[in-house]
């Protein structure tokens, strides 16, 4: 049980820090025991985590993508376009999805 600093995120998600200090099963240098203690928890509520960053800059290109269709959809001439739009943001909603779950999993995992 080696102690670590770590981080936590607005939206709950954390991160491990640097190393702080050896407990007492381990008694080699530089090498720890693999059981994470927290030493110092620095809330940072003001940054969004990796993960949340990723999918505000999904939800961003997402939103343009939607834009782009309600501009063509008023012009003509526009068919093939608005197919590979939609087919983007399909794509980009299966990757979303994907990046909520894989932060549900980290929240869920001990």
């Amino acid at each position: 049980m080696c102690f670590f600093d770590q981080t936590l995120y607005r939206c709950g998600d954390y991160k491990w820090g640097t190393f702080r200090q050896h407990c007492a099963k381990e008694y080699r240098t530089g090498e720890t025991c693999g059981m994470k203690l927290v030493m110092n928890c620095n809330e940072d509520r003001s940054k969004n985590c990796r993960i949340c960053d990723k999918i505000a800059t999904k939800l961003s290109r997402r939103q343009k993508e939607v834009d782009r269709i309600k501009r063509w959809k008023s012009e003509r001439n526009r068919k093939a376009s608005i197919e590979a739009s939609e087919d983007i943001i399909s794509d980009l909603d299966r990757e979303i999805y994907n990046l909520e779950e894989e932060r549900l999993d980290r929240r869920n995992r001990l």
